[in-house]
């Protein structure tokens, strides 16, 4: 391992101890300190031009890029002229998989398995934006692949690099407002077009964009102007997984690690405004049971999502329950985790974890957690973060396990779909849920939402 040693590495592994009980990964062909890292970007628009900005910053060559739009490839192209460009990523990876140390992938959803998954199997080393899959099976198969290729992955949920989210867990996990009872993480999304039907006809295809490369593993389907390419994909079922999938990886973070979550036993979408076919409703709340799990009782977390500046209002968590928080802040927030412990609750206002806040039982507001006595006392136990992307760079070169890598996070988007699973089967439908055998045992019918049957020349890997 270079000038790693087996023992140095074990130590190192445990900077992430504070997320879960799970073992953390080898990586088998780590780069020396001083390796050129040739990287591949795969999506370079909206979220993929910081990505790969991001990569370059890090000390990443780029030398390729790929786009499904050309307009997208030239603004990069400016950006790092030396780079071969592509619009189809399967083409690049053949083409040019000898000179390529690893990719990013910022695609839309449901071109993340598909393209990490063929890099990956090419023993690419991996960074893909959040969420870090469309479906449960590709999860899965994320997971696997990485620890047998013992590549360096990270997940673009940037809020594991945030103190903040790192000392909550730490504060949970050593008991300051006991032992965790219920979960509550609402949102302000979306905030892209959904609950809606598919428009009839079709536009002409736009000479700058490949349709067909676009689509991807989804099914084939007409063009539609301002209805799917652009930011306007992600409420739509084939493309995106709604408002859980987008935000989940970032607001659920947190307590993911911190309550050692596991797979849940029940899923339920308790509510949800009007169901579409072909799109996720306006707002939901779903419903997760979690066993008991490492010393810890049993849990019930809450999802709820929906636009607070949408005609349609959205649900949110029940009074009692974010009193305090009221209390301090005037009002709710707009997005937030709440944990409700048998001595106190901690609550983060933010998508990303950057901040929290302590009461205590008897309590009527609450404290920021950076003064609150109780948690001033607990030990600081989780290394703190170079840099989301720096985590992954430092993974590649010298072996230390970047915090949000495939092993924790596909674990995570794991269960976060689970909860898009309970939503298609629809309102009031208990999915009783095996995790370790990825099926449910009271609804056979889930099984067509676990998995994706991808168009033909699109097809998984084997993994």
């Amino acid at each position: 391992m270079n000038a790693l040693t087996r023992r140095d590495f074990i130590k190192r592994t445990t900077i992430a101890a504070g997320a879960t009980a799970l073992a953390f990964p080898y990586v088998g062909n780590v780069l020396g300190a001083n390796d050129r890292i040739n990287v591949a970007c795969i999506g370079v628009g909206g979220k993929g031009d910081s990505d790969s900005s991001d990569a370059a910053r890090c000390g990443g060559n780029i030398v390729a890029i790929c786009d499904v739009d050309t307009n997208t490839l030239d603004r990069k192209t400016k950006q790092f002229p030396d780079a071969k460009r592509f619009q189809d990523y399967r083409k690049m990876l053949d083409k040019m998989g000898k000179d390529i140390d690893a990719v990013t992938v910022s695609t839309p959803d449901h071109n993340h398995g598909s393209a990490a998954l063929r890099a990956m199997k090419l023993g690419k080393h991996c960074f893909c934006q959040k969420p870090l899959v469309q479906t449960v099976y590709e999860a899965r198969l994320m997971r696997k692949l990485a620890a047998e290729k013992k590549l360096a992955t990270q997940m673009g949920n940037q809020g594991s690099a945030e103190t903040g989210l790192r000392r909550a867990v730490e504060v949970i996990q050593s008991g300051v407002i006991g032992k965790p009872v219920e979960l509550h993480v609402w949102t302000n999304r979306p905030i892209w077009p959904q609950g809606l039907n598919r428009p009839a006809g079709k536009d002409p295809v736009p000479a700058t964009l490949d349709w067909d490369c676009w689509l991807g593993p989804a099914a084939k389907r007409p063009f539609k102007k301002e209805v799917y390419h652009g930011f306007k994909w992600r409420g739509w079922y084939d493309f995106g997984t709604g408002a859980l999938g987008d935000m989940a990886c970032h607001t659920v973070n947190m307590p993911f690690r911190a309550l050692k979550l596991g797979y849940p036993s029940v899923v339920e979408c308790e509510l949800a405004s009007r169901m579409y076919p072909e799109t996720f409703p306006k707002t939901s709340r779903i419903r997760f049971e979690f066993p008991e799990r490492e010393g810890l009782p049993p849990l019930k977390f809450w999802w709820y999502d929906g636009n607070p500046r949408d005609a349609f209002k959205p649900v949110r968590p029940p009074a009692e329950a974010v009193k305090e928080i009221i209390s301090t802040m005037g009002k709710l927030p707009e997005a937030g985790a709440l944990v409700i412990g048998e001595k106190g609750k901690l609550f983060s206002p933010d998508d990303y974890g950057a901040q929290f806040f302590v009461a205590m039982k008897g309590q009527d507001e609450m404290q920021p957690g950076n003064t609150n006595d109780a948690c001033k006392a607990v030990p600081e136990s989780i290394p703190r973060s170079p840099g989301h992307m720096q985590e992954w760079f430092r993974m590649m070169k010298e072996g230390t396990p970047a915090y949000s890598n495939f092993d924790i996070a596909a674990y995570l988007t794991e269960i976060i779909l689970l909860g898009c699973v309970a939503l298609r089967l629809g309102e009031g439908v208990r999915m009783d849920w095996d995790g370790p055998n990825m099926k449910s045992t009271n609804l056979p019918e889930a099984e067509r939402f676990v998995r994706r049957h991808n168009r033909s020349g699109w097809e998984l890997p084997s993994v």
